[in-house]
Parts: structure tokens; sequence; C-alpha cells
């Protein structure tokens, strides 16, 4: 599914954007924008990331906002180094019952670029300014997995590995989920050249049906169509599988996106709970 068949929901204060594809399953979940927050420029307004040269407050100010308009206490908030690779986090009972949890995560520099939970009332959380947050849903267990996808963690098949993970733990059947890829560059404005393109070409088989030649050792590449493909490949139905169709290159308006505004930007939260 892409944008212009599938309506998206839109909150301004703070900004934030509903998928109505996960209507109906027992979730909560949101993308946000860079709308109605109180950062100012270059961040203007709901700049979520604290590692970006922000002014600390104001973050925290957005991030109460943010995580307040969807009824989560920050202690409920699950956040991890990105690092795109292809680790998955489980978040069990054990780690949640931690004294320290869930900063430890933070504290303790754990890098992953995935995590799973089938614990009711935790977020994860994603965040990106380009890259593509995933979110998988199994209705069944039920259980949630959070995935980011930028082009390094994509090739290392990392929403195959979330599933596999979900697999392991949960019993989960992909043929049974739902999956959604949130706001993230497209294929309209991500130019790579050969040290993307050759590890793409020996990781992903159908490889070329993700890009366009762009020039001399230039390609375009639609990480949306690499992840919807990939995620098909692991056994998710097509037509369980829904795109917002959203470039963060080409809405600055909405988004905040490193490549078109680099080198500083802010970042987006995209964040799903079990409810």
């Amino acid at each position: 599914m892409g944008l212009g068949e599938q309506e998206i929901l839109e909150s301004s204060e703070p900004g934030y954007l509903r998928l109505p594809f996960f209507e109906g399953l027992p979730i909560l979940h949101a993308f946000s924008t860079r709308k109605g927050g109180v950062s100012g420029p270059p961040y203007h307004t709901l700049n979520l990331g604290l590692s970006v040269g922000d002014n600390p407050a104001a973050v925290h100010t957005n991030r109460r906002r943010f995580f307040g308009a969807l009824g989560l206490d920050p202690s409920h908030v699950v956040r991890i180094r990105q690092v795109h690779g292809n680790d998955v986090l489980v978040v069990d009972q054990a780690l949640a019952g931690n004294e320290r949890f869930p900063r430890l995560l933070l504290d303790d520099d754990c890098s992953y670029d995935a995590m799973v939970t089938d614990i009711p009332g935790l977020g994860l959380t994603i965040s990106t300014a380009d890259c593509h947050p995933i979110f998988v849903v199994d209705p069944h267990r039920p259980a949630v997995g959070a995935v980011h996808a930028g082009w390094r963690s994509s090739v290392k098949h990392i929403v195959g590995q979330a599933l596999k993970k979900m697999g392991e733990v949960y019993g989960t059947d992909p043929a049974d989920c739902f999956a959604t890829l949130g706001p993230g560059i497209r294929g309209c404005c991500y130019q790579v050249d050969e040290p993307v393109i050759a590890p793409l070409q020996r990781a992903v088989r159908g490889w070329q049906s993700c890009v366009k030649p762009a020039g001399e050792g230039r390609w375009m590449l639609d990480l949306a169509h690499l992840n919807i493909g990939l995620l098909h490949e692991v056994g998710l139905r097509r037509d369980r599988i829904c795109d917002t169709g959203l470039c963060t290159a080409c809405r600055n308006d909405l988004f905040y996106s490193y490549r078109a505004e680099k080198p500083i930007t802010g970042r987006m939260m995209s964040l799903i709970t079990l409810i």
C-alpha cells in the first residue's frame, strides 16, 4: 500500500502521524513530525534528539509533549543506541524488571537496531532523520517489533532478523504479521555510489529492482522498496505491508532530513507499544 491507498491521520500539537492500517490491532503507534515543539532554528520545532546540538531543555520538553500526547510515561519508553547493524534486543520481563530499566540501555551503551517485546505498555522507539522506521505486529501472540532500517542495516537484513527473533522467542509466524514503513528518504532523493551498491549486490537478491541509474557510478536507491521485498521474502503477505510513501528529503516542511539539511538537523521518533 502506498500513500494514495492508505489514509494518514495527523496530530498537530505535538505533531505525529498514525495509520488506520493498524486499527483493530492491540497496539498504539505514532511517527513524530517536526511540528509542535519548542526547539529553535535549525531544529524547529519538535526535535526529539539529544545528540544533535539542540538545547537539552527544549528536547526534554519536546519529549514530554510527544510521550504525553500518547499517554506514555517516559519511564516506559525504551530507547537504544542505533549503530546500523542487525542485532535485535528482546525486551523481556527480566530486562524490564531491572531497577535501572530503561535507562540502562543507554548508560550501558547497548547497541541494537531492532527491538521486540510482548510486554504491554512499553513504548519501543526508533530515532530517524532519513532512515526508515519499520513496525511489525504479531496480533496472535501478541508481540511487536521496532526496526531501524538505514542502508547498512537493510543490507544486513535487519527486518528478517527481527522476524526471526520473534519466531524464536514468541513463536511468531510472519504470515500472521502486519508491518508498516514510516517516513524515510525515498528513491526520488537518495543517491548512492559504489560503496553502497557493492554490498547491496552481494547481499540482496533482485537488488536491481531497488535502484535506478543516476550517472556514472551513481544510483538512486529505494530503501522502502528494498525492505518491502525483504519482508515479503521472509513470509509477510504483501496485503499486510503498508508504506506511508512519505519522503523525508522531499518534505522538509514535515520531517527532518539529514541528507537535505546536513550537517545540522533534528531527529524524529517513531513509537509502538502493545496495549
